[in-house]
């Protein structure tokens, strides 16, 4: 299956609004530092929802922020193998 090529200016335009709305990981649930270096694990990232290899949408409605390394720990799945941290058992 091949894949088509992204809009890299749509790309950027998503990427800025998401992190304009300072949200945090959709994966952990946990708070995104967004001044961190981009190789910090801890960092923010824009995930696909719903993996674009899975049919997702290259859209800003299947987009959301994450964390560099809950991203990298779900790659092309549609769940993450992560405890998503609701502080509901504190």
């Amino acid at each position: 299956m091949s894949l088509k090529p992204r809009n890299t200016n749509q790309r950027d335009k998503d990427r800025a609004r998401i992190r304009a709305t300072g949200a945090a990981c959709h994966i952990c649930g946990e708070p995104i530092d967004y001044t961190l270096d981009w190789l910090n694990p801890r960092s923010f990232v824009v995930d696909h929802v719903v993996p674009l290899i899975k049919q997702g949408a290259d859209n800003i409605g299947n987009k959301a922020a994450a964390h560099r390394e809950c991203n990298s720990k779900k790659r092309a799945r549609l769940v993450a193998p992560i405890i998503r941290r609701s502080g509901a058992l504190k």
